[in-house]
């Protein structure tokens, strides 16, 4: 059956090509930065009097089919001058373009300013892009520029708190967003436990967010997908930029290996708060620090073919006296070859490797745990450039998991505690998919595309089996669930398959142009994701440990629906977003009361498959020109949970009913702006505004053995107070910086001005004095200013 609408997927995409005439010919080549030979990713290609246009894909190249004869061509992108240049296309041609930052005159073009429109026209909706500029202006806590935090300020996107790490895309979890970076999956996107994110914003080229209309190369996640590439390295010139911090420095090398063929890029960044812990004498064995490492390396064979290979390393230290040390980070490496079959076909093999490691080292008990996941990606995409108005995305893929839960090792010779190894599991996951862009007339273009995922969870592996099928049990006379008892048990020899899914993903996104500058946009896309992160944490934690979906625990299978309008106002010098959603979620992990999920070998004992649903309005509107800009983003939106009985007897979690998702957030309020008021003074300023995070308050107490315990009602009916903070920045760039090639500049920032103190968590504790029950806020930052310097040369 899944063959057959395959099938029929196939023939109707490939029904829909049209015939060429031979008065048609193709304009093909890659978009670079004029200083660095940089690839630029998503650069429009414009031709205004045919109407049409295509962008440049992750690596620079772009291809677009147009009848015979002399054409304008315009060439915009966001922080970059548009430029116009007239091309005589009589056949088939090749034409790389160089665009750049600054207003230097290029030979042949026209140079005008760019603006930041929507592209109205585009079936793309429910996606952000960040320039690294814009980010780099924006203030942030300790000087530190953060990517991860930029996003925080996009309609949709909040935090799990202050200091937490990761994000929440459209009331769904942090675990439910793909993070990738040069195509490698970033499983822990924090430093410091959540303070900083582990991009150097030195390294990164291009950030994209999906939240919705998410296309069918991409899968495994159920809310968004944050794709994040590293920049190539100058293959023109030698250049190093880093900056100077409170908390830490960076410093980031390119050059060329071979000029114009070839380049390199390193960078490296590391904190060092840890060394004014040592001044102190009650604190010179304490330590918290990170580093981390960023390399690729470029090589263009030939016309057509091109080698990447990228990677990235990260550790988080932290330790007290020498007693307690945890260690954490990720690990990628990427290879990568680009393929150009011709001049409307084009290719990308990718070989990657992503690791994400946990260590614990307790001398006090005497022993070590580890514990991580790695997966091993082969993927083969192709773009095909079928004409103007048809283009094609296909490829397939291929994943392999390991997963470690834990690994129990003594520290000393002298330790009581005896080596275990929680069961390790392992994983495959394959998948091909078809993605399609149809303009069918001049007011509608249509994206259309179906993901096809398989998920194997193999052995080697002991599997518990119960009776009912049921790992939980419900016990009616104290009305709670209970930890089952396994009937049997089975093992599975290597690569032995437990357990397989199947899923259809498909995906449409459609377009409807009002006029040049207003479009109606729509779109729906359902993911699978076959990954669990176990973790009752509102925010992803270190000690969090994934798992893979086998007999119990079910792949969250997620549904989208967007509607929206889009607009540019006065020829793009403002524009405006609205959208709305419903989001769906079935096979959501919930919890028993009392859950133990450190170590433990039968997991599916505590846990219980509900459900999720998330829905909202989003109002973005931005100044894209003039020495002011910024935006103003609004999402009222709810996100809730339900896990019901599995019989009429069984009361489920909160009575079954509907209840506030730890994510939830019902208004969200971001305002950024950035004001340049001469070459030497530029200053930024953000304001946010959340409603409080949902949490669960004691509504009794009772006493036991002469103490006072609180008890507590219902999942998630109370709530933090409001988040709020304001930041502002003011950065100094010396004039004299024009006559020399080293170039710097100062930044000074102020990370919640007004000293707010934003509760990161509420304790309720019995007063060693009174007795008395007491509620205490616990905040992380009030005011808090900085200075960094930032060099280049």
């Amino acid at each position: 059956m899944i063959t057959k609408k395959i099938s029929l997927f196939l023939i109707i995409i490939f029904t829909t090509f049209t015939s060429f005439s031979q008065d048609k010919f193709t304009l093909s080549g890659t978009i670079k930065d004029s200083k660095n030979n940089e690839t630029l990713i998503g650069v429009n290609i414009y031709i205004p009097a045919l109407k049409i246009g295509t962008t440049t894909n992750e690596y620079g190249f772009y291809s677009i089919t147009v009848p015979r004869g002399e054409h304008q061509i315009e060439i915009s992108y966001i922080g970059y001058q548009t430029i116009q240049q007239t091309i005589n296309l009589n056949q088939n041609t090749k034409n790389n373009f160089y665009i750049s930052e600054s207003g230097e005159e290029l030979q042949e073009v026209i140079i005008t300013d760019n603006k930041g429109k929507i592209n109205i026209k585009s079936p793309e909706m429910s996606v952000n892009k960040l320039s690294i500029s814009t980010i780099k202006k924006m203030p942030v806590v300790l000087g530190e520029v953060d990517v991860l935090k930029s996003i925080l300020l996009l309609p949709g996107v909040t935090n799990a708190g202050e200091g937490a790490s990761g994000f929440n895309v459209r009331g769904g979890g942090a675990d439910q967003n793909l993070i990738l970076l040069d195509e490698a999956t970033i499983f822990n996107s924090s430093h410091v436990f959540g303070f900083f994110s582990v991009f150097n914003p030195d390294a990164i080229k291009d950030l994209k967010l999906y939240k919705g209309g998410i296309p069918a190369r991409f899968g495994g996640r159920a809310s968004s997908v944050l794709e994040i590439y590293q920049k190539d390295g100058s293959s023109k010139d030698f250049h190093v930029n880093g900056g100077i911090g409170l908390i830490s420095s960076r410093l980031l090398v390119e050059g060329p290996i071979v000029k114009d063929k070839g380049s390199f890029l390193i960078g490296g960044r590391a904190s060092y708060a840890h060394l004014f812990l040592k001044l102190s004498e009650d604190n010179k064995d304490n330590s918290a620090y990170f580093y981390d490492l960023n390399a690729k390396f470029s090589y263009k064979l030939n016309d057509n073919n091109s080698l990447y290979l990228s990677g990235y390393f990260g550790r988080d230290v932290f330790s007290l006296n020498k007693s307690f040390t945890n260690i954490y980070g990720n690990s990628t490496l990427n290879l990568r070859w680009n393929h150009l079959y011709s001049n409307k076909l084009f290719s990308n093999l990718s070989l990657i490797y992503s690791d994400y490691y946990y260590g614990l080292d307790l001398d006090f008990v005497g022993f070590k745990w580890d514990s991580g996941i790695k997966n091993y990606n082969i993927k083969y995409d192709f773009k095909h450039y079928i004409s103007d108005k048809f283009k094609l995305n296909y490829g397939l893929n291929g994943i392999y998991y390991e997963f470690n839960p834990g690994t129990i090792k003594p520290s000393s010779t002298d330790s009581g505690i005896n080596p275990d190894q929680l069961d390790k599991k392992y994983a495959f996951e394959p998948s091909v998919y078809l993605d399609a862009e149809n303009q069918l007339s001049k007011k509608i273009t249509v994206a259309y595309g179906l993901r096809y995922s398989l998920f194997y969870r193999l052995g080697s592996s002991t599997v518990n089996y119960y009776d009912n099928n049921s790992p939980v049990v419900f016990n009616s006379d104290m009305q709670i669930y209970e930890k089952g008892t396994p009937a049997s048990t089975k093992y599975f020899g290597k690569n032995k398959v437990i357990q397989d899914y199947n899923n259809l993903e498909p995906r449409l996104a459609i377009s409807y142009q009002l006029n040049e500058d207003q479009s109606i946009k729509a779109s729906y896309n359902r993911m699978a994701q076959y990954l669990q992160l176990i973790s009752n944490t509102s925010s992803p934690t270190p000690l969090d440990v994934w798992m893979p979906s086998d007999n119990y625990i079910k792949p969250q299978i997620a549904d989208q629906v967007a509607l929206g309008y889009f607009r540019n106002i006065k020829g793009g010098d403002y524009s405006l977003e609205v959208e709305t959603f419903y989001k769906k979620i079935q096979n959501r992990l919930d919890y028993i009361d009392g859950a133990d999920l450190i170590a433990n070998n039968a997991i599916e004992q505590v846990i219980l498959n509900g459900r999720m649903r998330a829905y909202g309005l989003e109002i973005m509107v931005k100044k894209n020109t003039g020495k002011f800009n910024g935006w103003i983003s609004y999402t009222l939106s709810r996100s809730e949970q339900q896990t019901p009985g599995r019989t009429p007897e069984e009361i489920g979690i909160n009575d079954g009913q509907w209840y506030s998702s730890a994510y939830d957030k019902t208004h969200n309020l971001a305002v950024t702006s950035a004001y340049n008021l001469n070459e030497k003074w530029s200053f930024g300023a953000n304001f946010v505004l959340q409603s409080g995070q949902p949490v669960t308050y004691p509504n009794g107490q009772y006493e036991y053995l002469g103490i006072t315990v609180p008890s507590y009602g219902l999942r998630n009916e109370n709530r933090l107070p409001a988040y709020h903070h304001l930041d502002i920045s003011a950065t100094l760039t010396p004039r004299k910086n024009k006559d020399r090639n080293w170039k710097g500049e100062w930044v000074f920032s102020i990370y919640n001005l007004y000293n707010r103190s934003n509760a990161a968590s509420i304790n309720f504790r019995q007063n060693s004095d009174t007795g008395i029950n007491e509620a205490v806020r616990f905040s992380i930052f009030g005011i808090v200013p900085a200075v960094s310097y930032n060099f280049k040369f």
